[in-house]
């Protein structure tokens, strides 16, 4: 053999293993290895919606896990990549990731990023004075609100993906069926609770839509948003309020620390007046993945079981 033929085949081998190397790399990203949509979603409830309107189409990451307050969340560098990485972003918005605002419109010239809430019509929105002028966020504890995002992520998919369309609207027509019934279940369980004892007292105001949609009346310590400052003098016109109204329970939240309430339940035992602390509930975020809370479905029934056990 020639040493021009023994070049030549050295070359071609060499060409070989390079295009094996390149296709054994691109084959390990998400995207090439299973043709998903690659989607982001900041939080776990959003994220719940994707996973099961996508179904098999789309591959789901969210931000913000169990025990996260999306009030307070700083994006890492993790984040950001993930949201770099995504097809397609989408966010609560109305002020809920309000420190992430900046990235999402930064994103928006590159990818669709998608405000979850838009469909849902400005005035079935709550606009509580004390938080300066924007939008109460915490839309999905009215089950009928966030039936109006399961609509929106739905569209978003099919424009992103429309060869996939069908597959999209079948699979938001079953979620929808199901948050019926769920929206069904929460009337006829905190149904039982007698009027006078209706009263939820949380740590933060995050429960007003659960309150107008269900006729709950809801205190919370704090405001709309963790961020917010409280001080002695709230926990004394708590105590004062639990006691003139002999309400008997309170609740703390998963992503909130007990501190405050547990001050409350203190306070008012000093004032002779017997309070306890009747569980915790999911507020700005789900419980553990694998666990039946890890879902907003069920992250919902929970809520609403330990409200109706407590109060009831």
């Amino acid at each position: 053999m020639t040493r021009l033929k023994l070049v030549a085949m050295s070359l071609l081998l060499i060409a070989g293993l390079f295009l094996t190397a390149c296709s054994t790399t691109n084959n390990n990203t998400p995207s090439a290895q299973d043709n998903t949509i690659q989607v982001t979603a900041t939080t776990g409830m959003i994220a719940d919606i994707a996973a099961n309107v996508g179904g098999e189409f789309v591959t789901v990451n969210a931000l913000m896990g169990p025990g996260v307050d999306p009030h307070l969340y700083k994006a890492s560098q993790g984040d950001i990549a993930k949201l770099e990485e995504a097809d397609i972003i989408l966010y609560n918005g109305l002020n809920l990731e309000g420190k992430m605002a900046d990235i999402f419109v930064r994103m928006a010239s590159k990818k669709p990023a998608v405000q979850v809430t838009e469909l849902i019509d400005e005035g079935a929105l709550k606009e509580p004075p004390e938080f300066d002028g924007h939008y109460d966020p915490h839309v999905w504890f009215d089950v009928q609100l966030w039936m109006k995002v399961v609509e929106r992520v739905r569209d978003a998919f099919i424009e992103l993906d429309p060869t996939h369309k069908n597959g999209y609207t079948e699979n938001a027509a079953a979620y929808l069926s199901q948050l019926e019934e769920l929206d069904q279940y929460a009337k006829e369980q905190l149904a039982l609770i007698p009027k006078e004892s209706r009263v939820l007292v949380t740590a933060h105001d995050a429960f007003g839509y659960l309150g107008d949609a269900y006729d709950l009346e809801v205190l919370g310590l704090q405001g709309i948003s963790t961020d917010a400052e409280y001080g002695l003098a709230d926990v004394q016109e708590l105590v004062d309020l639990l006691a003139q109204r002999n309400i008997k329970a309170v609740f703390v939240e998963s992503s909130v620390s007990s501190k405050a309430i547990e001050a409350v339940v203190e306070g008012a035992k000093k004032k002779g007046h017997q309070v306890t602390i009747g569980g915790e509930l999911f507020s700005d975020a789900m419980g553990d993945k694998g666990t039946e809370e890890g879902t907003y479905i069920g992250m919902v029934r929970h809520n609403i079981d330990t409200i109706v056990s407590a109060l009831k």
